[in-house]
């Protein structure tokens, strides 16, 4: 492949290439959105599971089964079902600020590298589980493996990509987040015909191939130039991994902004007291406000709950996670993929506004859809409840080919090198919050509000548009 000339964010030139070295390394990082993915659709899928609420959450397994008086929207309404998805949430928020200190200090590889032995260790656990403390125990775990991976890898996509192809590279994260819900919610449709009721074991067990793949693959990858200057001022091994990772000996321009950036960030000793001040004010409204606006926009309640969502629709079981599959797993990574195609091209604002446009009709057909044709009691005609699966196709797909990719990637391209880490630590305790939040009070929000619930996210989520177009540039 020749040479080209690769635009920088910072809107000088520098030269360079894609190089299969580059792409290498950029597939095994991305493992860490396989196993955040992977997490997202396995919980949902299992929560569904019979065998598992009967042994684990046995007075959800009764009121579903034998209670006819409960309305539909409440049947699953327990804090403590809700725990086993939100704990790692929780969990994920500390271990980003352990995080982040480890990026800083000593790489984006060993933040990789722990965080993939972390989660490997829960799916161990939960595979395992005897008890109801040994599956919260292990979703903690899990939680430290998401929150070092979701700090660190968007970090090392952006500055292992070329500036040019920054967007379609980091999107990468986000596409390997849809194949794990995607592989997931498969492997849940598997394991539910499994008989003798221990299907949901094999289904949370396997979440280690993937903590595998990123483990022992992280142990071979790369430094960032980035770091190998921030940390060890090794200007000439920085240099020369610069030059192998753009393919081509003339990097003296990048290399040079790299070296200015570095001296800047080693001359702040607080980066949390420098985020906060006057002239970075813009970078940390915006580290908070998009990942806040990106969980308000109700997208994990799809990702968490589908099957229970469509069992409140009166579908079966295996119906369920086949429609959960299909939506989560197909529509999402597809539009993900288109995402990776035309964010360089198209732009990060015009791609927040039209997918934001898109959630935000979806999401009222489905509301007003549920008000309409599904009371507390009996199921909704076959017509309706699948014009509503439709609309939630449609809800995903706005949601994975712009405020699901490109929430991780513009946070770590507005920051600069002195305060990035600190930065996507923000961006992460932010998401992990809300996400937090959104996944502890979903069951009692259905129960309590019915289809109003997608009302809500609908206000909530219209102001993502206004952020957008106001802030995005």
């Amino acid at each position: 492949m020749a040479v080209g000339l690769v635009v920088a964010s910072e809107g000088g030139q520098y030269n360079g290439r894609i190089t299969s070295f580059v792409i290498l390394s950029c597939m095994v990082a991305s493992m860490g959105g396989l196993i955040f993915g992977y997490d997202i659709g396995i919980s949902g899928g299992v929560t569904s599971m019979e065998p598992f609420l009967k042994k684990f959450f046995p007075e959800v397994y009764d009121r579903m089964k034998e209670d006819t008086k409960i309305s539909n929207y409440c049947k699953f309404d327990s804090q403590l079902l809700t725990s086993f998805t939100s704990s790692l949430y929780v969990s994920g928020l500390v271990a980003s600020f352990f995080a982040s200190f480890v990026t800083r200090h000593f790489g984006r590889k060993p933040s990789i590298i722990a965080g993939g032995a972390a989660f490997l260790s829960g799916s161990a656990l939960n595979g395992a589980a005897t008890n109801l403390c040994m599956l919260i125990f292990g979703r903690v775990l899990l939680g430290v493996g998401v929150g070092f991976a979701n700090q660190s890898v968007p970090l090392y996509l952006s500055e292992m990509a070329p500036p040019r192809y920054r967007g379609a590279i980091n999107n990468g994260f986000q596409l390997c987040v849809g194949i794990g819900v995607l592989s997931a919610n498969f492997i849940n449709f598997g394991t539910e015909k499994i008989e003798g009721g221990w299907g949901w074991r094999i289904s949370l067990a396997m979440a280690a191939v993937p903590a595998t793949l990123l483990t022992i693959g992280s142990l071979f990858l790369p430094e960032t130039p980035n770091s190998l200057i921030q940390r060890f001022n090794d200007e000439q091994k920085a240099k020369t991994m610069l030059q192998r990772i753009r393919g081509t000996a003339d990097v003296e321009a990048e290399f040079d902004d790299l070296i200015k950036a570095s001296l800047v960030s080693k001359s702040i000793e607080h980066p949390i007291k420098k985020i906060i001040q006057k002239n970075y004010r813009p970078q940390l409204v915006m580290a908070i406000a998009i990942p806040f606006f990106q969980q308000v926009t109700g997208i994990n309640v799809i990702s968490f709950y589908a099957p229970i969502l469509f069992r409140t629709l009166g579908l079966n079981e295996s119906v369920s996670l086949i429609m959960s599959a299909l939506i989560a797993g197909v529509v999402g990574t597809a539009s993900t993929f288109l995402s990776m195609l035309i964010v360089d091209k198209l732009g990060r604002r015009v791609m927040l506004l039209c997918g934001g446009v898109q959630m935000f009709v979806s999401q009222v057909m489905i509301g007003s859809i549920m008000a309409a044709k599904l009371g507390d009691h009996g199921s909704i005609d076959k017509g309706y409840a699948y014009f509503v699966l439709t609309m939630i196709c449609i809800y995903v797909s706005g949601f994975a080919w712009s405020w699901g990719p490109l929430g991780w990637l513009i946070p770590s391209e507005i920051f600069p090198l002195e305060i990035r880490s600190v930065g996507q630590t923000i961006v992460v305790a932010v998401n992990f919050i809300f996400t937090f939040i959104v996944a502890q009070t979903f069951l009692a929000m259905l129960c309590h509000f019915k289809s109003g619930i997608f009302l809500l996210f609908w206000w909530m989520g219209g102001g993502d548009d206004c952020v957008c177009v106001s802030a995005v540039a």
